[in-house]
């Protein structure tokens, strides 16, 4: 983990090149060919047109546990109101063939930027763990359907099925906290459309006419006994007509209207008892009003319960703990209402299910936090900018240094303890021998899913295991890992790529961070020379991947009509400008050797 402080600024560039130039679902394309990139140069097996727009990065290690990190990569259709210097200003074209604005207001740009760079950080560091890394970009989670096409493209036979799938998502909780939760953390959740048919006509003369406006409206007040009258009160259930469509002109009677309803529920059982109940309503409705043709009613999306492994999820929680300290790890005491396409990954239904852990990571400034109304979370959760809000602004150093570090740690609760990894006998052949791995250049589309990489079957695995987490597992807290501190200063979150790039040095590259990280340990240089002290080689075959060199990401401009950021130009706060004499960083001190995470209060209260 000393390596946080090399890689750091790479992800925090990546991140917001990533923020300005956000794509809709099933069009991640840029945002595709930029981790295939980055995982390629840290020595990968990479293979890209998953599922569409899917990536899968694969490092072998020796015999141990397959641990899978997966984070989702598009954005929505929104414009961007956070006035931050490096904010959207792209467009694109949603699934209607309308031109939209786009914006990253869900966290999925801290997703990826975390991902590869703790893929980054593993890779540079697997002298210290044993197993195989699966790293998944995944598309599409914003319309609920890029796990199951990633899933139905063939992840796990072609690639290897993992013993445990580890993932995160970024919050309106206080900047760096990270909130675990055993069984059901998020909800069951459906889209459901409706289309009801009436006799069309004229305004003055609705005797001659069924009124399908009518009808929409009783269907919308009758839906909302549904909760009050048919699910039972110790149950959580939410049913919302969130979108009505009817009609031209006041004095037109139309022939047909259109609802979009979406459902939560906390179990499945009740998810089918709303769905149930509302295709009873919308029918019954239909022949109350005397309506010539049947409802409509279609499915158009739909999650089931994120729920995560109660012991898997204990060993991670621990591990975070033993990171971060006991004040930036807290229990969530309820599940939240908000859904996500996660749980696919886990093979709900099977016979041997995936244990998964999902866990949130709090991205709101402390002073916004503060000074939001209300004595309790829920009270000030209410009262500051939240996910899928236009104003949706992470406080990034603070985030993304606890994304980056959780995720890591994450993975290292199973792959970190070399001497304790027992093979689970289930990792399938993942490529033919002398072939290359599929990368696709940087700005080439990636429509065409790629082929199988295993020409023959692989034995079915045995019983998983994974070693457990402990307390002397060789974790090292050598960085605060995105634990924030009261007196770190300023936040960076206002600064710009170019201000970052300026601090770092504008020639920072992946050798340089290869070339500082190599030499040695922080506590004694260690020679290259000796071969005792050489990280143990990748179980496999080689990876032909090109040696590093050259900027991080090779990517596009931003989209037509952008304002470029001169650097100096936007004071946050009253603080200096970024490029002014002053230097935004808040981590300024190396760690010294085998310094343990601090363990003061977090300066956030719960």
């Amino acid at each position: 983990m000393r390596l946080v402080e090399e890689i750091f600024p790479l992800v925090e560039g990546f991140y917001v090149d990533l923020h300005k130039n956000p794509e809709l679902s099933h069009a991640e394309y840029r945002t595709a060919n930029s981790v295939a990139e980055w995982l390629t140069r840290s020595g990968f097996e990479v293979h890209t047109g998953i599922g569409g727009t899917g990536v899968i990065g694969l490092l072998r290690n020796g015999d141990g546990p397959t641990v899978m990190l997966r984070a989702d990569m598009d954005a929505l259709p929104m414009e961007e109101k956070t006035g931050l210097p490096y904010a959207s200003t792209a467009r694109g074209t949603d699934a209607d063939g309308n031109e939209v604005p786009v914006m990253h207001a869900c966290g999925h740009d801290a997703h990826t930027a975390c991902l590869v760079g703790a893929a980054d950080l593993l890779a540079e560091a697997r002298d210290h763990w044993r197993g195989t890394l699966m790293v998944v970009a995944q598309p599409a989670e914003e319309t609920i359907d890029g796990a199951a096409a990633m899933v139905a493209d063939g992840l796990y036979p072609r690639f290897g099925r993992p013993d445990v799938v580890l993932g995160q998502h970024i919050g309106p909780q206080p900047a760096g906290m990270v909130t675990h939760r055993e069984g059901v953390l998020m909800a069951a959740s459906e889209a459901i459309g409706v289309r009801v048919f009436g006799t069309g006509g004229h305004a003055s003369r609705p005797d001659a006419a069924v009124d399908p406006v009518v009808l929409a409206a009783n269907i919308i007040t009758r839906l909302q006994t549904v909760v009050a009258r048919e699910i039972s009160p110790s149950e959580m259930a939410v049913v919302t007509v969130g979108m009505v469509r009817a009609g031209t002109k006041c004095n037109i009677i139309p022939d047909e209207a259109y609802l979009e309803i979406n459902t939560r529920a906390l179990n499945g059982a009740v998810a089918d008892r709303l769905r149930a109940a509302i295709e009873r309503i919308v029918r019954a409705e239909a022949m109350a009003s005397g309506a010539p043709r049947e409802p409509e009613i279609t499915v158009m999306q739909a999650a089931g319960v994120t729920a995560n492994d109660p012991d898997h999820t204990r060993d991670v929680a621990a591990a975070h703990r033993a990171y971060f300290g006991d004040g930036y790890v807290i229990d969530l005491p309820e599940p939240v209402t908000g859904s996500e396409d996660f749980g696919v990954f886990g093979l709900p239904g099977d016979p041997e299910p995936i244990p998964y852990v999902y866990w949130f990571v709090g991205s709101t400034p402390h002073d916004v936090w503060a000074a939001a109304p209300g004595d309790t979370p829920y009270e000030k959760l209410a009262g500051v900018p939240s996910n899928h809000s236009p104003f949706f602004a992470p406080d990034r150093e603070p985030t993304l240094r606890a994304g980056l570090a959780a995720l890591t740690i994450g993975a290292l609760t199973y792959l970190g303890r070399a001497e304790d990894a027992v093979p689970t006998g289930g990792q399938r052949a993942f490529q033919i021998d002398g072939a290359q791995p599929h990368v696709v250049p940087d700005g080439a589309p990636l429509a065409e899913p790629s082929l199988p990489t295993a020409a023959a079957a692989a034995p079915e695995p045995s019983e998983p295991h994974v070693a457990p987490f402990a307390s002397e597992s060789g974790l090292e807290g050598g960085t605060d890992g995105g634990v924030p501190r009261e007196n770190t200063g300023a936040s960076t979150r206002s600064a710009d790529v170019d201000a970052l790039r300026e601090e770092t040095g504008e020639d920072r590259t992946y050798q340089d961070v290869e070339e500082s990280t190599r030499q040695g340990d922080m506590a004694e240089p260690m020679p290259d020379e000796d071969p005792d002290l050489s990280p143990a080689p990748p179980q496999g075959d080689p990876v032909a991947a090109p040696p590093p060199e050259g900027a991080p990401i090779s990517a596009p401009p931003p989209p037509p009509g952008a304002t470029p950021y001169i650097p100096g130009t936007y004071v946050p706060d009253g603080r200096p400008a970024p490029g002014d004499a002053y230097d935004p960083r808040p981590y300024e001190q190396p760690p010294e050797p085998g310094q343990d995470p601090p363990r003061e209060d977090p300066p956030f209260r719960l």
